[in-house]
Parts: structure tokens; C-alpha cells; sequence
């Protein structure tokens, strides 16, 4: 990180793995802001909303297990959202942060309703991220077609196109460079190529829950909504679709709800549309 107010952290879970996140330094009199990656992804996602609102706040981006500089679990079984509510919440124990506002984008935003429903007094608000109640198969579909399959890049341009591919290069608008700089939060370096920054054992789990049967999630929403809530929703994403969208609208008609225009699966949080919508938001629940 070029940012010298940004500082690497590690903790180690009952399990005995280390897991690492990234610190920017806030207000201490403000919850800070906690920030949950997707399936595939880390907390490198969050580095360009972590400067923006650092140091107005206290900004959390941890690596789940598996994922980033965090170890790999040596039972992928555990890789699963009850896993990650757990060391998420052993992460703010350990740094005495009493509740947090939320940030989860895909899976983080699961594990975000997940805290909500088991652990509703560490939630300060929320923001949801292309993610609810109910998600996709073609979003599914799509995600295990590729995930834990692999992949070895000749050089970050080879790791850019292939990942543009498994978007189906949306947004539309970005360029060959946006795709580079994605595969530089996504992937890393390890023996000379390019390689995927993940364990590609988190595809067991998820493979395993396709498998079984489908789990009511509406309850942990209405756990979430119970709280200061913001759902952003891609336009043209695969995963969140525009009918549960306007479900969740229904359901919580007390959430702030923004739509980030040409985008898929999911938002970055740079976007002018989400950096307006959750601007008011953090303005509304800490001013």
C-alpha cells in the first residue's frame, strides 16, 4: 500500500488460523466501517472506498479465510458463512470494537445478515451490496462455472482478459486497464504466472449447499433491515435481480435502496452512483 496511514493486521482464530486484515485509521468516536468481500474476492476490493472515507472513519477490510494474506484452512468444509461470522466477530473482539457498520458486498453481505440475525448488538448500520434474500441461479450458474477451477496467467494482462471474460466484460464501459487493475486485486503473483488470490477449496462448500435444499434467507434480511440499512443494487447484475430488488424494497420500506447504473455483479463502490448513495447514507447514521 502506498497510503503510510494504512497498516496490515493479523489474528489468529480458535482454530489456529492467521488471518489478516487491512486498517485505516478513523475517528474513534465513530463505529468503524467493516468491509466483507465476495466468494472469490478480498479485502484489496475496498481500497479506494477505504481512502475515501478514511480517516473520517475507522475502515476494517479483513481477508476471509482462504483469501488474500489470510491462511488457507486445511478443511475446506469450513469455508462457509457461519465459519466467517465467527471470525469476523473474533476480529472486532479483538480490536474492542463494540458494533460496526457493515459494508458486505456478495457473500460478505450474507455474512453481514448472518451477524445481524445472531449478533444484532454489533451492527451499527449496513450496506448491502448486490446481494439479499434471494439470489440468481444464472448468477449462481455463473459463479460455478468458474470458481475453484484454477488458472495459471502468463502476465496481468492474460489474469485481465481472462477475468473480463468471466464478467462478460460488464461493465461494458470499462477499458483494457480496468480490467488490469481488477486482476491486481484479484489475483497474485506465486512462481512466475498469475494466479487467483484464493483457496480454490472454497468451490467444496459451494458446490455442497447448490446441492442441497434451498434455505429460506428472507429471515436474516428482515434481521438487517432492523437496523440503518442501504442496498445497492448493479443494474445489470446477474445475481441481484431487479423482481428481489423490488422485494426487498417491499419488505423494508424504512432502507435507503440505490441502483449503480451499467454495472453487473457487483459494484465496486466507486462508482458515482454508489459513492452518492452511501455518502448520504454514512451521513444520515454517523454524522
Amino acid at each position: 500500500m502506498a497510503d503510510q496511514r494504512y497498516r496490515d493486521g493479523w489474528y489468529v482464530v480458535p482454530d489456529g488460523l492467521r488471518l489478516h486484515y487491512g486498517d485505516y485509521p478513523g475517528d474513534p468516536g465513530k463505529p468503524p466501517l467493516l468491509c466483507l468481500s465476495g466468494l472469490t474476492r478480498n479485502g484489496r476490493d475496498f481500497e479506494a472506498l477505504a481512502e475515501r472515507y478514511s480517516p473520517r472513519f475507522r475502515v476494517l477490510a479483513p481477508d476471509f479465510r482462504g483469501r488474500g494474506l489470510s491462511d488457507r484452512d486445511p478443511q475446506p468444509m469450513r469455508y462457509n458463512p457461519l465459519t466467517y461470522v465467527g471470525d469476523v466477530l473474533q476480529l472486532l473482539d479483538q480490536l474492542a470494537v463494540s458494533r460496526a457498520i457493515f459494508v458486505g458486498t456478495s457473500l460478505g453481505g450474507i455474512v453481514t445478515m448472518l451477524v445481524a440475525a445472531s449478533a444484532p448488538h454489533r451492527v451499527a448500520g449496513a450496506i448491502l451490496n448486490d446481494v439479499g434474500p434471494e439470489l440468481s441461479e444464472a448468477g449462481l450458474d455463473r459463479i460455478r462455472n468458474y470458481v475453484g477451477k484454477g488458472g495459471r496467467f502468463a502476465d496481468w494482462d492474460e489474469a485481465a482478459r481472462a477475468l473480463a471474460a468471466i464478467n462478460r466484460n460488464v461493465p461494458a464501459a470499462f477499458m483494457h486497464n480496468d480490467w488490469v487493475t481488477m486482476a491486481h486485486r484479484a489475483c497474485r503473483e506465486e512462481s512466475g504466472a498469475v494466479v487467483f488470490d484464493y483457496d480454490p477449496g472454497i468451490a467444496l462448500p459451494f458446490a455442497a449447499v447448490a446441492a442441497a435444499p434451498a434455505v429460506d434467507m428472507w429471515p436474516l434480511f428482515h434481521a438487517v433491515a432492523q437496523h440503518s440499512l442501504l442496498v445497492l443494487r448493479g443494474e445489470v447484475s446477474d445475481l441481484l435481480s431487479p423482481e428481489a430488488f423490488a422485494r426487498m424494497k417491499q419488505a423494508a420500506p424504512n432502507a435507503r435502496f440505490a441502483v449503480v447504473p451499467g454495472v453487473g455483479h457487483a459494484p465496486m463502490l466507486d462508482e458515482p452512483a454508489a459513492v452518492a448513495a452511501i455518502d448520504a447514507f454514512l451521513d444520515a447514521v454517523a454524522p
